[in-house]
């Protein structure tokens, strides 16, 4: 019996540009509109079709973990399937990276996956699909996966819409800082999927925005700590709590 592998989905931002025929324009030029995830929302279907067109003109079905650098052997080893796609996330069309994994990776490994798909999103992959023209009803759209001021990405272990398959827990979820690297992406993505295993979706989805409002390392620290166990986290015996590997290598 083959065992059971891992998915996650890695959220981001889209855009877009409408180009629409001004055929009133003295020139006949073009009119363009930059569209966010709000307004991309309608154009999900004409998207997706040309993701799959995509897909299918590159080997093994447009699966980017093939070109994942082989200085990252443990990376390689573990991620099976990197496959691109658009999600409905909170009311936006976003960016939403399939991954299928052996076995649930470590925090440098997470690290340098969600670099290696912003790097597929700008120079690679997401480079050669905002080049594409995708018709709809009023114009010509290029998509754009990757974002110059690109906020964390969201890793989630269901899609929106489907119900997580682990039962809520009583106990608050614990997650050690001490030891990761600083990189505050990796460590909001762990910690939104430990609080999404243990049935607390909405609660993930709250310190997302939180910390996507704070603006700074260290508060965003301090907020994810209320939400999981963390060395930050208010000690119930009092004690004082060790300050994160990042900020002892600043002092």
């Amino acid at each position: 019996m083959e065992k059971e592998t891992l998915k996650a989905y890695v959220i981001t931002e889209l855009t877009a540009e409408l180009a629409v025929e001004d055929m009133e324009s003295e020139y006949g030029e073009d009119d363009y509109a930059e569209l966010d995830g709000h307004d991309l929302t309608d154009y999900e279907p004409s998207i997706r079709e040309y993701i799959e067109k995509e897909k299918k003109s590159l080997d093994d079905g447009g699966n980017l973990a093939p070109y994942i650098d082989e200085s990252l052997l443990g990376l390689r080893e573990n991620v099976l399937r990197i496959e691109p796609d658009v999600v409905v996330y909170e009311g936006k069309l976003c960016g939403c990276a399939i991954v299928e994994l052996k076995q649930e990776l470590s925090e440098r490994d997470w690290n340098s996956l969600l670099d290696y798909i912003s790097g597929q999103y700008s120079d690679g992959w997401g480079e050669g699909f905002e080049q594409r023209d995708i018709p709809v009803a009023d114009g010509i759209l290029n998509v754009h996966f990757w974002q110059p001021d690109q906020r964390y990405p969201i890793v989630l272990d269901t899609l929106p819409g489907q119900t997580p398959t682990v039962p809520q827990q009583a106990q608050k979820t614990r997650m050690k800082l001490l030891g990761q690297d600083g990189n505050i992406f990796s460590i909001l993505g762990r910690a939104s999927r430990l609080l999404r295993q243990n049935g607390q979706g909405k609660q993930a989805e709250e310190m997302f925005r939180r910390v996507q409002d704070s603006g700074d390392y260290y508060k965003a620290l301090n907020i994810i700590s209320e939400y999981v166990q963390t060395e930050l986290s208010a000690s119930e015996k009092g004690d004082t709590a060790p300050r994160p590997k990042r900020d002892q290598q600043e002092r």
